[in-house]
């Protein structure tokens, strides 16, 4: 991206601001010609995509701009039907850029399972056989869906925390990409 600061942007036309954004973004002019659709995609589309299909709802598509992310511009994109979100978000962006812009930090990507243990009558004893097993619980775990340990997920930790005579044993693990 060259850059996400484009002065009068909100002057041009649609069609014209589709133009600066490929520009910027430096797309193909295609690749925005799905935003030129009623919507972007068809009834019919639409219901290979999810459940109880009616219809399709189209909302307006903004482009939050003056964004700098851990020293990167980027192109926001807002639907949105309320009016002046995109303006005041690509003020205040304007205003956190001159300060270095934002930076953001995540941590990793852990989904979590659990696993209940319930009429525990001796809370340590119990902690213990889970730790005793935690080998096989993590396998067990990982056999329930082969797949995700196939794209590298599963179930690599564990610890209990262990609750007024209940045991949870939590099982972290990455998502997996496709």
């Amino acid at each position: 991206m060259t850059t996400s600061r484009i002065s009068g942007f909100y002057n041009l036309t649609i069609d014209q601001r589709r133009v600066k954004l490929a520009e910027s973004a430096h797309l193909a002019p295609d690749d925005l010609a799905a935003y030129s659709l009623n919507g972007g995609i068809s009834a019919q589309d639409a219901d290979h995509m999810v459940e109880n299909v009616i219809g399709t709802h189209a909302l307006p598509l903004g482009i939050g701009l003056n964004f700098q992310v851990n020293g990167r511009d980027v192109l926001v994109p807002m639907a949105i039907e309320e009016p002046s979100v995109v303006a005041g978000a690509s003020f205040m962006a304007k205003l956190a850029r001159s300060g270095g812009g934002f930076q953001a930090t995540t941590d990793e990507p852990l989904m979590i399972g659990q696993m209940q243990v319930i009429n525990v009558t001796n809370l340590e004893l119990a902690r213990l056989k889970l730790y005793e097993h935690k080998a096989e619980l993590l396998a067990e775990a990982d056999s329930v869906d082969p797949l995700l340990k196939k794209f590298g997920g599963g179930a690599p930790r564990s610890r209990s925390p262990g609750l007024r005579g209940l045991t949870h044993r939590w099982f972290f693990g990455p998502p997996f990409d496709l």
